[in-house]
């Protein structure tokens, strides 16, 4: 018989910009809004076993989309006659304008990569808006294990170069059919998507001067980092807790880069103890009735 997953897609078109931009997104669950972001050259569906994961579902509503350019959200109308390009700017007010399109309450947004280091900015420009941020893989400054400058070589639009780079960013424990389907994600890649994610993330993405102005008592914040990433380290992580009064790290042991599609079983174990805090937090939220 078949077996038929309870995720749902959808489409929604924002006007940003003048551009109107076609986002996909994917949900499941219900209770508190979980918003979920992708890593760079990637799309949602590195989330999608979260999304099948009842006992995450029953208290949280996940919502995960694909970027423009990105997985099956579509680029604006004239995309071939410019260079994709992501800037820090243009990826907060994406994700607000999504926010708002779905009349998301409150919602506690969970990034992972470059979404591990946008809601660091998020948490100090949305604070009051948001129920609290997840940072996977996350820091609030770029870490100088490469520069940009090899982005250029035109190897770097090759589908099969960038999978050979990220693949070290998997745990040698993760099991071979995570793996696999994480790296499948960066075959899929457009052109020129990876090296535009680059962009944001490598130069346009330090936010280490405003992280310690988080208020994490309207903005709770959580680091979750792989033992084994060297694009994010631990101790980057760590480092950009002890910036953050109130935040807390989290180092996952046997978990690289990619923690939520490489290996979700070790994954959920970390995830669900961040989680019962903020259902807790709602529980002791006052009454507005």
């Amino acid at each position: 018989m078949a077996k038929l997953d309870p995720i749902i897609g959808r489409y929604v078109t924002l006007d940003q910009g003048g551009k109107d931009f076609r986002i996909y997104f994917e949900e499941n669950g219900s209770g508190i809004p979980l918003l979920c972001l992708h890593t760079a050259g990637a799309h949602s569906s590195q989330f999608r076993h979260l999304m099948c994961d009842p006992e995450i579902t029953k208290n949280f509503r996940i919502i995960a989309f694909d970027l423009p350019w990105h997985g099956k959200s579509t680029p604006p109308v004239g995309w071939q006659e410019e260079e994709y390009k992501l800037t820090s700017t243009f990826y907060i007010d994406i994700i607000k304008n999504f926010i708002g399109s779905l009349n998301l309450k409150k919602p506690l947004v969970m990034g992972c990569s470059m979404g591990g280091r946008v809601v660091i900015r998020l948490a100090y420009e949305l604070g009051k808006e948001l129920s609290g941020v997840i940072g996977l893989e996350g820091s609030d400054q770029p870490a100088p294990w490469y520069d940009n400058s090899w982005t250029s070589h035109p190897n770097f639009e090759n589908g099969d170069f960038c999978v050979g780079l990220v693949s070290g960013l998997c745990a040698p424990q993760s099991p071979d059919e995570y793996k696999w389907e994480t790296l499948w994600h960066y075959y899929q890649s457009g052109h020129g998507v990876f090296k535009g994610d680059m962009h944001f993330f490598r130069t346009d993405s330090d936010y280490a001067d405003n992280s310690a102005t988080i208020d994490t008592e309207l903005c709770p914040v959580y680091l979750m980092t792989g033992e084994y990433d060297y694009s994010c380290t631990p101790e980057a992580t760590v480092e950009t807790a002890s910036r953050i009064p109130g935040a807390e790290a989290v180092i996952m042991r046997e978990v690289g880069h990619f923690p939520m599609s490489e290996n979700p079983d070790v994954f959920r174990n970390y995830l669900i103890p961040v989680l019962d805090k903020f259902k807790e937090g709602e529980k002791n939220e006052p009454s507005s009735s």
